[in-house]
């Protein structure tokens, strides 16, 4: 099973990219849009965590930026009548943590979000959301929901992680940059906190 690719972006498409490993092989993988929208050029260096699905008639493997949302894409097609591509629309507008957020509120209403699915569909998908998700929200979560943008929080709080810093103290600063601009994009709350951590402030 693959689980993880890294290589560069030969060529892009409206919703995949043909990823050549250091080996040589091409592997197209199919990305949610927030995936495509942070591709590098073609030439750049990219990786992801994967899933392949195997059909009848085709073989597609679907790539995300962390391993959360892989599992995430996997727990999904695990439910009744929700295909690869609807998950992948589904990962295209929430993140797990939105999902997360959607189970708490009991928001089943917010599924309907997704283009092609209707309220029956959403209240079944949000079912087996609820029971399958249950227990699993991140130990920052409730930090996260505060803000009003778990996802945000929690890309900028993984890049702060994956940069050595301590994620206690790097979500203690995140949180005040969040507070005090709810409306800041993941590169941007990145940044503040790197430039508030330099200074020492928590």
């Amino acid at each position: 099973m693959l689980a993880y690719l890294e290589g560069r972006v030969l060529e892009r498409t409206e919703n995949s990219c043909v990823l050549v490993t250091a080996g040589g092989l091409g592997y197209e993988i199919f990305l949610p849009e927030h995936a495509l929208a942070q591709l590098p050029g073609q030439g750049g260096t990219a990786s992801f965590y994967t899933s392949l699905i195997v059909r009848e008639d085709a073989q597609e493997l679907f790539g995300f930026p962390s391993w959360d949302e892989r599992q995430t894409f996997n727990l999904l097609t695990g439910i009744n009548r929700v295909g690869a591509r609807t998950a992948l629309a589904i990962l295209s507008r929430f993140r797990p943590d939105d999902l997360r957020r959607v189970v708490a509120d009991d928001d089943a209403s917010a599924l309907t979000q997704v283009s092609g699915i209707g309220k029956k569909t959403a209240q079944q998908i949000f079912l087996e959301l609820k029971y399958k998700l249950k227990g699993d929200a991140p130990v920052s979560f409730a930090a996260a929901t505060a803000t009003g943008r778990p996802s945000v929080y929690r890309d900028a709080l993984t890049g702060l992680a994956n940069l050595g810093y301590d994620e206690d103290t790097a979500g203690q600063v995140l949180r005040k940059v969040l507070e005090q601009e709810p409306d800041l994009e993941v590169g941007e709350a990145l940044r503040a906190a790197l430039k508030a951590l330099a200074r020492g402030k928590k």
